[in-house]
């Protein structure tokens, strides 16, 4: 396996499962097959929902298949954008695609915790533990993000759709309802992963995501959930210090490449 191994030993196995539960858990209803690789043209704001997902070693030359998306993704008024990992095929597209001048950005890491945390942490005082569906979900954290409504509505649409079930729940501030912090399970067989972790900018600083994940990952540990994962900006250090208190560590990097100037 090419690519970065950052901290842990982790099984190349349980690596490569692990980025196919993330992949499974991206999944927009707008996709499709482009000579091996996967290609998504979601609208909404998650990169990694409207990007190619270069999972195939593919039979076209490089510059063929690169033209056909391109073509998909500019009918769906999108850039092109090629995720990197290091499962990614052909092998050494990441110097092929910066040989071309693409530029790199995004610098992401997976973090495992190989045995899922079982205790959940209490809800502080003055504060609701509550679920949310999808819809209401998307419309939660869309709110917090400042998300256009537009991003909102796919991230809607694509958690409605998801062939992985998700779980979302909230923080919520009993006296006037307002959310503090959100988050979300997707649960596949022995794996679960953390999405859309946010804290409102007002109530940084008291602990919340940390509880609020502990919670997360204990539902998940009751429900068979054995190993944890999660995917987070490699200049989040804010967030990457909780999750190493909540037992994970980085496994592997992955990053962006596209033509364009300003792909978000």
């Amino acid at each position: 396996m090419t690519g970065t191994r950052i901290e842990t030993q982790l099984p190349d196995a349980l690596l490569s499962r692990i980025e196919d539960a993330g992949i499974n858990a991206s999944a927009p209803p707008q996709q499709r097959w482009v000579d091996g690789w996967l290609l998504r043209y979601s609208p909404g704001k998650a990169k990694r929902a409207r990007c190619v997902q270069a999972v195939a070693a593919g039979r076209l030359p490089l510059d063929q298949r690169l033209a056909l998306c391109q073509a998909v993704m500019a009918g769906a008024g999108l850039p092109l954008v090629v995720r990197i990992t290091p499962f990614s095929l052909p092998a050494g597209l990441d110097e092929a695609l910066a040989a071309l001048g693409w530029a790199r950005f995004d610098d992401t890491r997976v973090m495992v915790a190989p045995q899922c945390p079982a205790q959940a942490e209490p809800v502080p005082a003055g504060l609701l533990w509550q679920p949310l569906d999808g819809a209401a979900y998307a419309e939660v954290v869309g709110a917090l993000r400042g998300s256009p409504a537009a991003q909102r509505e796919a991230h809607a649409q694509r958690l409605a759709l998801s062939p992985v079930p998700y779980q979302g729940w909230v923080l919520r501030r009993a006296a006037d309802g307002r959310v503090l912090a959100c988050g979300q399970s997707a649960a596949e067989a022995d794996l679960v992963g953390l999405y859309d972790v946010f804290t409102d900018p007002q109530a940084r600083g008291q602990g919340l995501a940390r509880i609020l994940c502990s919670r997360l990952l204990a539902q998940a540990h009751a429900a068979g959930a054995r190993t944890a994962y999660l995917q987070v900006d490699a200049d989040n250090h804010p967030a990457r210090h909780i999750y190493r208190r909540l037992g994970f560590a980085d496994a592997y990097a992955y990053h962006y490449r596209s033509p364009a100037a300003d792909p978000d």
